[in-house]
């Protein structure tokens, strides 16, 4: 039986079992979902989803632009946002400006080349101090707790996880540790449909993605043509169950536990 069709089976069943039976007090084999932000034309979409497979994920956010107009931390979606916190995920910063690092300068203190891909100086080269990268990020927590009244994590992740040492150690400094993502949990949002079918993505997801693993999806990605999420998030989600696979968010990540708690 094609994988489609065996999970779309899947997602009917975890439909008709109550709430006690899809809660699990253990998490064995747990794997952690994260959204970064995008065009925002999915989020309602992976609300549903997330809410109907009782899955707590976590999000990183930047002020990126959306399909509506405005950008993904605008009013229009605070009450998206403040949803999502009240059904106990969690946040975290993807800057502000969706800032992408570009290289280390040379010099003592350090400094960046920045190329934002949203906000007022979207599309050029700055040169950044540490302070300034460490505001940028900082920016993104506070309108996250502003408009959820739930404080975010202290942690962050570099647009594309483009980073250097020097990046890391300066965002380390100012309180925000960075989250890659497994090999594995690139779950492919980001990759053309043409070459990338989502029947093909979420069979190398299901074969590949382990125990511990961090996963990585968008909500919403303008480039491809066939979008993945409709196709591909609750299969994926409920194809894992099937595995024995349980969701946490990264609150509850051996690697980030220490952090979180002595930053918070």
């Amino acid at each position: 039986m094609p994988v489609a069709r065996r999970l779309a089976i899947g997602c009917l069943l975890a439909l008709s079992a109550p709430a006690s039976v899809l809660a699990q007090d253990t998490c064995s084999k747990p794997v952690y979902l994260t959204f970064d932000t995008g065009h925002m034309g999915i989020a309602p979409l992976v609300a549903d989803v997330l809410k109907r497979q009782n899955v707590r994920v976590t999000f990183f956010a930047a002020a990126e632009r959306t399909q509506v107009g405005g950008d993904s931390l605008d009013d229009h979606w605070a009450g998206w946002w403040k949803a999502r916190a009240l059904e106990g995920n969690e946040f975290a910063s993807h800057t502000y400006d969706h800032a992408y690092w570009r290289g280390d300068l040379q010099g003592a203190a350090p400094a960046f080349r920045i190329r934002p891909s949203a906000g007022a100086e979207e599309g050029r080269e700055l040169t950044w101090t540490a302070r300034q990268y460490c505001d940028n990020i900082a920016k993104s927590s506070e309108r996250l707790q502003q408009i959820t009244g739930k404080k975010p994590l202290p942690l962050f992740r570099a647009p594309g996880g483009k980073t250097s040492p020097r990046l890391l150690a300066a965002a380390k400094s100012c309180g925000y540790e960075h989250v890659g993502w497994a090999p594995a949990g690139f779950l492919g949002d980001e990759l053309p449909s043409e070459k990338f079918s989502n029947e093909k993505l979420l069979q190398q997801a299901l074969d590949k993605i382990r125990p511990g693993d961090i996963l990585l999806a968008h909500l919403g990605i303008w480039s491809r043509k066939d979008p993945w999420a409709p196709a591909d998030l609750e299969p994926l989600i409920v194809g894992l169950k099937a595995k024995g696979f349980c969701f946490e968010t990264l609150r509850q990540h051996p690697a980030y536990r220490g952090w979180i708690a002595s930053h918070s």
